[in-house]
């Protein structure tokens, strides 16, 4: 029987992780100590935010036994991850993404992107009763982009998702209270609150996918639905866009008991010479939002895992789903088609 997989999480200002006799320990600043043996259950992550200390030695054991560290600031947004030097040594796998851009299977798999971003979009709109989009003549635009060009593919493929995210976000957004209801989706640096959450649920998505991305040995930055730009991981982009709806329908359900009074205005640069001031969530309702989020890539969907069982986590599930992308890149497996959950 497999050993169970732990994760040390350091989120409480002041707490400490150290070694001791082949144990991870956690000293609050309470006084309270837990132990994590490594070698009776292994230990898949260490998280720790800005606030709490780590030891060079724990440092020092997680390169060697390649457990990968995650850091957050104050606010819980993931930031960096420190991993093994060896995680860079599968040049075989970067090797077969490279390779896709020559033998179209990048044309391929950004199209199987897009379709399946609004496949599940679809149960969304299906959970809450809502209209949905036409399968059949998405699934047909999409197959009519016959060109191997995939600069021109991508071109002709963002107007269908382009649009199919503005029919499905005018709908999703009516199920949110009146008092926080906006009209359109805005990403970066958007001044409301409801747009911001969105936001900030989406980054500890985008942490969860890169995380995924580096599992599988894939080269993050080198996309094929997403362009490559610098310092832009454009794959990851891709990869967020399978997972989207999950959170859109926990941000549903989330925002059902928020009030104008959780959030606050923050004053931020927008450019060189310009203030604004945003909309955020406090700090209150931003660790409420991240304990939920936390349990929430916790739950089991159903959707068998690649070895065994019937149900796996949703993490588990992006881990898998980055593995299989990796495999297809390498011709281990015929096809690739992502697997979706129910919300």
């Amino acid at each position: 029987m497999k050993a169970k997989v732990q994760k040390i999480v350091l989120n409480r200002h002041g707490s400490y992780l150290g070694m001791e006799k082949g144990c991870f320990v956690v000293k609050d600043r309470e006084g309270n100590i837990q132990r994590f043996p490594m070698f009776e259950g292994e230990i898949g992550e260490i998280i720790v935010s800005s606030g709490n200390f780590i030891s060079t030695s724990v440092l020092a054991s997680c390169g060697f036994w390649s457990i990968p560290i995650v850091i957050m600031t104050r606010n819980f947004k993931p930031i960096a991850v420190l991993r093994s030097l060896d995680d860079d040594s599968y040049i075989k796998t970067r090797l077969a993404q490279y390779e896709a851009f020559k033998n179209g299977k990048a044309i391929t798999i950004a199209k199987e992107i897009v379709y399946s971003k609004i496949q599940s979009q679809n149960m969304v709109l299906q959970k809450y009763g809502l209209e949905q989009h036409d399968l059949m003549m998405v699934k047909a635009k999409i197959q009519n982009l016959n060109s191997n060009n995939l600069k021109d593919v991508r071109k002709r493929l963002m107007p269908i998702e382009g649009k199919a995210s503005e029919f499905y976000f005018h709908q999703i957004f009516q199920l949110l209270p009146k008092n926080l209801r906006v009209d359109k989706r805005k990403g970066w640096k958007a001044f409301d609150g409801i747009n911001n959450t969105f936001n900030l649920a989406y980054t500890f998505l985008k942490y969860r996918v890169h995380s995924a991305i580096l599992k599988a040995h894939l080269e993050p930055y080198l996309g094929f639905m997403h362009s490559e730009q610098h310092s832009k991981p454009s794959l990851v982009c891709d990869f967020i866009e399978l997972y989207r709806y999950l959170i859109d329908a926990f941000i549903v359900e989330f925002s059902q008991n928020l009030s104008k009074k959780d959030f606050i205005l923050k004053t931020q640069w927008y450019s060189t010479n310009r203030l604004g001031k945003r909309e955020v969530l406090n700090r209150e309702k931003t660790k409420e939002l991240t304990e939920k989020l936390n349990q929430f890539f916790e739950k089991k969907v159903q959707i068998p895992r690649i070895k065994h069982g019937n149900k796996q986590t949703l993490e588990t599930l992006i881990n898998e789903e980055a593995m299989l992308l990796a495999k297809y890149l390498r011709n281990e497996i015929p096809q690739w088609k992502p697997r979706i959950a129910i919300p």
